[in-house]
C-alpha cells in the first residue's frame, strides 16, 4: 500500500481532530476513522493521536505543478520590467496571462 499524500494527510488528521470532539471514546473514534478514511485500526489510533496534539486544522493546499518555460529574452526582459513595476512575481504574471487566454477559448462554442 502506497503511502498517504501531503493533502490525504492534512484531510485525515482535520477529521481526526473532528472526531476526538464528537466521539465518547478514543475506541469509537478510532472505529469510525478507520471505516471513513479504508484505514487500519492501528493507522486510525496514528492519525488520532497525532491531532490531539494539534492546535489547529492542518491546512490543506494543492501540491503546486512545476514545468519550464522557454522564452526568447526580448520576452523575458519585458516580463522582469513588468515585474518590478507591479511587483508582481512571474510566476504570477504568467499564470494570470494563461489564465486569461484559457478563459476565452472556453467562451467559445
Amino acid at each position: 500500500m502506497s503511502r498517504a499524500s501531503t493533502a490525504q494527510r492534512a484531510q485525515r488528521l482535520n477529521q481526526s481532530r473532528i472526531l476526538l470532539q464528537r466521539c465518547s471514546s478514543l475506541s469509537q473514534a478510532v472505529q469510525r476513522l478507520a471505516k471513513a478514511c479504508s484505514l487500519s485500526s492501528r493507522q486510525a489510533y496514528r492519525y488520532l493521536k497525532q491531532a490531539q496534539t494539534l492546535k489547529r486544522p492542518v491546512p490543506v493546499n494543492p501540491p503546486k505543478i512545476a514545468f519550464t518555460v522557454k522564452l526568447p529574452s526580448t520576452q523575458v526582459r519585458q516580463l522582469r520590467l513588468y515585474a518590478a513595476r507591479t511587483r508582481l512575481t512571474l510566476s504570477d504574471i504568467v499564470s494570470r496571462a494563461l489564465t486569461v487566454i484559457l478563459d476565452r477559448g472556453r467562451r467559445r462554442g
